[in-house]
């Protein structure tokens, strides 16, 4: 390669590993070490010899077109290796000191899984028994757990929020009427969206949609493929003023859909039931579908709308079955007899995506030296009996091993690198108050990671309320805190790398926003089944109320809406997870994230495909 010259191009681009370059004009330059082929040009507007500061407000505003990293190396023999691990060690075992805590926070965490087990097996009814058995025996439909079974490899699949729509003003509504998660097809992690026409023949309530709209934001955010089985009877008339008319609302999900495809997200959709009203847009927006017969049916007014309104009897199948859509109007790209057929249909269109996926090798994953089991008993019961975060930490992270950042400086906060399933990581962990030199390490951390590309882990356990101001002293140092906690919550919130949050205690007041809550939109969040959301925590509403009647009745209130399960069903998470998961599921989340390096061409182009 001859690097003598200066590039040519009036542009830049990204080469292997290194920094974007500022290319000007010259004959010199011989191949691209990526693509061997002579660089293109740039598509913006040509530099003149007055302007020469152009080509680098190209490369602040990022618009010039790059290769991306990954393409380049992928399209070499260059093998990648991460550097080695020199992490030290952490020691952290439970000493007799830790032994009151650790029993009572584990009889504790030992209650909450019997509930979580509880909840587990109601929102498995789906509909109950004779919606079921009509599902099944009258409608001759497989359920929606074997559908995903027969759909995703080894019929593993990741869940998000499988107890939403439960303990809603409106009653409970199963998994919200539909199942949402990741899952593989042919080792690619695709979200997925699955009605569950059991419940209520998959009538969409507003919790329904609001699943739906956040399982496309995950495809959206970590550029997954997005599959969706549509078994749909429409909107929930009742509730349509929740469903129909606002902006993130029914119409989004069709927004979205034309979004991802122009963002070349690819999506593909398998009709095996009712695709009626707002459901027929679905598969008709998707990039490909397959459709089932007999079973499968798209058309905005079904046959009984059609005979109120001109007096004509027809059958589902003839107004809008398989065959009509496949043969007549085109409106599907794939028939299928059975509904085995249509998922072996949908695994080989995932199989044609342009992705190129790395051997998987897991052989030199270090497990932690101290059992995940343990963390039942480091889950705090409330604020008061919490322990050490590197309690914690040394039970998550790959061999146990931590490079912590800052370590004698704001000790409430606890930061460092460290790997989990062998991912780099950097951790950012509550282990006390949001102190002012403790915000002023996670903002000067927090950027740290962002510019070296190191996704982020929160572990949130935030004070249960805020610290009153009682004297001119402390309301100095409570400023002091808050403008402290604003540039953390900035840093936070302008990292541009992937952040996923842990709720492993209480998540209370604005601490819980520095530590990468939901309104700061991390990738994604989990609560401990113990964890506690709320604006105080109970027992702390002193400060907001100054009759002892009210006091007890606010904090009556937030006992029951602080619950994790509370949360869960209302999605203000993407789910309840139990502690010693807790490594499996930030294992898969990171995977998970880390694969749109591996899709070859994935710049935003100005349309959708439009298929009709």
């Amino acid at each position: 390669l001859n690097w003598r010259g200066i590039a040519r191009g009036n542009g830049w681009r990204r080469i292997g590993g290194m920094p974007p370059l500022v290319f000007y004009d010259s004959p010199l330059w011989n191949v691209d070490p990526c693509t061997h082929r002579r660089p293109e040009r740039c598509l913006h507007s040509r530099t003149s010899a007055g302007n020469l500061w152009q080509p680098l407000a190209h490369i602040f505003s990022g618009r010039a077109k790059q290769l991306p990293v990954a393409a380049c190396l992928m399209g070499t023999s260059v093998h990648r290796r991460r550097l080695p691990s020199a992490f030290p060690v952490l020691d952290e075992a439970l000493q007799p000191i830790h032994n009151d805590v650790f029993e009572a926070n584990l009889r504790n965490s030992q209650a909450c899984q019997e509930r979580y087990i509880e909840y587990m097996k109601k929102v498995k009814k789906g509909g109950g028994e004779n919606a079921v058995k009509r599902h099944t025996q009258r409608n001759k439909k497989m359920l929606v757990t074997d559908r995903l079974r027969m759909l995703f490899d080894d019929g593993y699949y990741f869940e998000l929020s499988p107890f939403a729509g439960m303990g809603l003003p409106y009653g409970d509504i199963p998994s919200a009427g539909c199942l949402t998660g990741i899952g593989k097809i042919n080792g690619l992690w695709c979200v997925f969206i699955a009605n569950d026409a059991t419940v209520s023949g998959g009538t969409a309530y507003p919790i329904t949609v609001k699943k739906q709209l956040r399982a496309q934001d995950v495809a959206i955010q970590n550029r997954l493929p997005c599959v969706y089985l549509v078994d749909s009877g429409g909107a929930f008339l009742p509730l349509q003023s929740e469903i129909f008319p606002d902006k993130n609302q029914g119409g989004r999900t069709f927004y979205n859909e034309a979004i991802m495809s122009a963002m070349k997200i690819p999506q593909v959709a398998v009709v095996c039931g009712s695709c009626t009203a707002g459901g027929a847009y679905i598969p008709t927006m998707a990039e490909e579908t397959v459709m089932v017969h007999r079973i499968g049916t798209i058309f905005l007014g079904g046959p009984p709308l059609v005979k109120a309104a001109t007096g004509e009897e027809v059958s589902p199948e003839n107004l809008g079955g398989a065959t009509l859509h496949a043969e007549v109007s085109g409106c599907v790209d794939h028939f299928a007899s059975v509904e085995k057929e249509a998922y072996e249909t949908t695994r080989n269109m995932i199989s044609t995506l342009n992705f190129e996926l790395p051997e998987e090798d897991e052989a030199g994953v270090e497990e932690p030296l101290h059992s995940v089991e343990e963390l039942m008993g480091l889950a705090p019961q409330d604020y008061d009996h919490s322990l050490e975060v590197k309690l914690i930490l040394s039970r998550l992270t790959d061999g146990s091993k931590f490079q912590e950042f800052k370590a004698r400086y704001g000790t409430t906060l606890v930061t460092g690198f460290a790997r989990i399933g062998g991912h780099q990581v950097g951790i950012v962990a509550s282990n006390g108050a949001l102190t002012h030199n403790a915000s002023l390490k996670g903002s000067h951390f927090v950027q740290l990671c962002d510019q070296r590309d190191i996704p982020l882990i929160f572990l949130q356990n935030t004070v249960p309320t805020p610290e009153r101001t009682l004297s001119q002293t402390q309301a100095e140092t409570n400023t002091n805190r808050l403008k402290a906690q604003g540039s953390m919550m900035s840093a936070v919130a302008c990292a541009s790398v992937p952040k996923i949050t842990i709720v492993i205690g209480g998540c209370h007041g604005a601490e819980s926003y520095a530590m990468c809550g939901r309104s700061f939109d991390p990738n994604f969040l989990f609560l401990w089944p113990n964890a506690r959301v709320s604006l105080v925590a109970p027992g702390h509403s002193a400060a907001l109320a100054q009759e002892e009647e009210d006091v007890e009745k606010i904090n009556k209130r937030l006992e029951k809406e602080s619950s994790a399960f509370f949360s869960s069903g209302r999605l203000w998470d993407d789910g309840v997870i139990l502690p010693q998961d807790t490594r499996k599921v930030l294992s898969d989340c990171l995977k998970i994230i880390k694969q749109q390096e591996y899709q070859l061409s994935k710049e935003k182009i100005r349309t959708p495909l439009l298929r009709m």
